[in-house]
């Protein structure tokens, strides 16, 4: 007599969600208790939410666990005012590590906030107009977009209708307001919060996070393909005819679990810009009704649409937007970096790119860029600050009258507005990881930096200095900096031990695979010199390292993989 099988248990976060739908928790009263350094287990569920982390200094581990709170703005499409940027300076001067961290989603972090001065920070963020709401959790993220105004003035419109999209799909629960703005305890007992459901994301909200980036090409600098929903701005001229939509994108893996793995999206047609939003909305109805809700490790939308195929999504999708999506329409990217220095926009003003080492914007002898930025915003506030997915920061529509004002500014500060660095540290990324990721196997950001000048030294001995090279590392495989889309990644495996990875290309539009699965940090150059060299003499005429890897490395590669022996089959049960 054959059996039905039993659907599989949801997960411990299921079911917490299920029981705690407005996202609430007890998170009020531990933060009005100050005998407390910590919340519980099961709040730091509901915190991430509310854009918090609760982490501990890993450096002080061995001396008893410090708590401190990483807090994650929420800033569609990386845009500040000059007064917003004022405020946060503020805030991570008297709360955080005196630092602020641009995020590969054109967020801030703050990092090392103790639960003191928690409340005051995320108050301080919603008083000059921004959010931490729905920053992390399972729920959408923060909507990225194009930052950059040089090309198109339809980057304006796409921008607008990206803005349109983070409002319309926000969370409707009333318990954010309630703990950061209101300092009350949500009433639990009031019918329309004990029963709350929200409209869109149900009881449970989603199985896991979703992103969504808006991009303008030719210039992919939001690396749109890594996204669960991408919308690949058209435009002719400086008319947005509309967009191609690309689905089921996503960094994270797990080390030897071959059933995680990065993915890049799909396109699977075009729309117009009225319907962007109910094409996001029946898009996040989808995963939220098809995503895995037993194995987090599965739960993502990539693997829903690796799974059913794009004929179903495009089906499935388009039924619940009411849409039919028109054949894609042709696109092409070039790039994935940013435009540094000064330059000049459509619309006449001017603005101007500074690069930041992995993100991190702080002090240092020599290099005061903190200092400096907070001195551009208090005597240019008529100024945008624009954070890029790159995890740089984007000065725009400034008069030609503030061009020498700045340049002496800055320069007063070390921060140069021309030569800012090398080519390599330019296009390279890095993960926070260690010493505030609770995730962090191995160093990420405090370790990048460093390996870069190795390989440059090393790139100049063998008579390669001056070739760009895109190189990104995370402290794990959960991806958080894009490294399978680097044309050489480090994932941390373990302290002082990385995977390496070959292959991506400049456009973004290329997935790179494992070249190596452990090598140590000391023994980089003796990894990647006899590659280097090779691809010294034997690329072709210009051609970039990520695509001499998958020229010749990658099918070497495969070849390896496929004379290896066989694992042995495990023992009968």
């Amino acid at each position: 007599m054959s059996q039905t099988a039993s659907p599989a248990p949801v997960s411990g976060n299921e079911i917490l969600k299920q029981n705690g739908p407005t996202l609430a928790g007890t998170i009020a009263a531990t933060l009005a208790d100050p005998t407390l350094d910590r919340f519980t287990d099961d709040d730091t569920q509901f915190m991430k939410f509310h854009g918090i982390y609760q982490q501990d200094d890993r450096d002080l581990r061995k001396t008893g666990k410090k708590y401190i709170m990483m807090i994650r703005s929420r800033i569609p499409g990386g845009v500040m005012t000059a007064n917003q940027w004022i405020t946060f300076d503020d805030l991570a001067t008297k709360y955080g590590n005196q630092t602020l961290r641009v995020t590969t989603r054109q967020c801030i972090q703050f990092h090392g906030v103790l639960k003191s001065g928690l409340g005051s920070v995320i108050k301080g963020i919603n008083d000059s107009l921004l959010s931490t709401l729905a920053a992390c959790g399972d729920i959408n993220r923060n909507i990225t977009a194009s930052p950059t105004p040089a090309h198109t003035k339809a980057r304006e419109q796409v921008y607008a209708d990206a803005l349109a999209t983070v409002y319309a799909v926000a969370p409707k629960t009333k318990a954010y307001h309630s703990i950061w703005i209101d300092n009350v305890q949500l009433n639990l007992d009031d019918p329309a919060n004990k029963d709350f459901v929200d409209p869109l994301y149900g009881q449970t909200y989603l199985p896991r996070k979703f992103k969504i980036s808006f991009v303008v090409p030719p210039v992919n600098d939001m690396d749109v393909f890594t996204n669960d929903l991408g919308f690949i701005a058209i435009v002719e001229g400086d008319k947005l005819l509309g967009y191609n939509v690309a689905v089921g994108g996503g960094m994270g893996r797990s080390h030897g679990n071959v059933q995680t793995f990065p993915r890049l999206a799909d396109v699977i047609g075009f729309v117009t810009p009225d319907q962007v939003i109910e094409v996001t909305k029946a898009t996040i109805a989808t995963f939220r009704d098809f995503g895995d809700r037993s194995n987090r490790k599965h739960a993502r939308f990539k693997y829903v649409i690796e799974e059913r195929g794009l004929d179903w999504a495009r089906a499935e999708i388009g039924r619940r937007a009411g849409v039919t999506f028109a054949p894609a329409k042709p696109y092409q990217f070039t790039t994935t970096g940013d435009l540094y220095g000064w330059h000049r926009a459509v619309d006449g003003k001017l603005f101007l790119t500074l690069f930041v080492e992995t993100g991190r914007i702080k002090d240092v002898p020599g290099h005061t860029q903190k200092a400096a930025f907070r001195e551009v915003a208090e005597k240019f506030p008529h100024i945008e600050f624009r954070l890029s997915a790159n995890q740089n920061v984007i000065l725009a529509n400034i008069p030609e009258t503030d061009r020498a004002g700045i340049t002496a500014l800055l320069a007063k500060h070390g921060v140069k507005v021309e030569n800012q660095t090398s080519i390599l540290h330019a296009a390279s990324m890095a993960c926070p990881s260690l010493p505030t990721c609770g995730l962090g196997l191995a160093e990420s950001e405090r370790m990048l930096p460093g390996m870069i000048d190795r390989i440059e030294k090393l790139g100049t001995e063998l008579g390669l200095g001056g070739e760009e090279i895109i190189i990104r590392s995370t402290g794990c495989p959960n991806g958080c900096a894009r490294p399978y889309m680097a044309e050489i990644a480090f994932v941390g495996k373990a302290p002082g031990r990385y995977q390496l990875w070959f292959g991506g290309n400049a456009s973004g539009t290329r997935l790179n695979r494992v070249f190596k699965d452990t090598i140590k940090e000391a023994d980089i150059e003796t990894e990647l010199r006899p590659v280097l060299l090779r691809w010294k003499e034997n690329r072709l005429p210009g051609e970039r390292f990520g695509d001499f890897a998958a020229r010749v490395l990658w099918p070497e590669i495969a070849a390896a993989a496929a004379a290896a022996p066989a694992a042995p089959a495990a023992p009968a049960s």
